[in-house]
């Protein structure tokens, strides 16, 4: 004897529905749109520095800029500052962890950019091109 089956109706796996950009994803591109912090970042990369040697490695910055970013990155705790008191004292900054694991991305992010990017590089200007009419 066979028990009579209930027919249920199927369910279908519906993905969440996007209500928008995603707000890390503001948020990172917020912090990477400000001049000169992906630079700073990957000079970091390279090891803990102080205010010139960091100059050096990015051409361009002015020292008062760079001290802007550079307090803004530690305000975030993307960097760190040691301050070495002494005759020569100086002020080390260096990734933080949450720096470094800004490593990874940004791995991925200069693989993307050598296989998709023109090596030319792109328009000086901040506006996005326009559709010719």
């Amino acid at each position: 004897m066979t028990t009579p089956q209930h027919s249920q109706p199927v369910r279908r796996y519906e993905p969440p529905r996007s209500t928008g950009t995603p707000p890390a994803v503001i948020r990172a591109f917020a912090l990477l749109s400000r001049r000169w912090i992906g630079l700073i970042l990957t000079a970091l990369a390279k090891g803990p520095a102080d205010l010139a040697q960091i100059r050096e490695r990015i051409p361009g910055i002015s020292d008062r800029m760079l001290a802007q970013r550079l307090q803004e990155l530690t305000a975030i705790d993307l960097v760190t500052q040691d301050a070495q008191h002494g005759p020569s004292s100086r002020t080390h900054y260096a990734l933080s962890p949450h720096g470094n694991a800004f490593l990874i991305p940004l791995a991925a992010l200069l693989v993307w950019a050598e296989d998709h990017l023109p090596a030319g590089g792109l328009p000086t200007s901040d506006q996005p091109p326009t559709p010719d009419r």
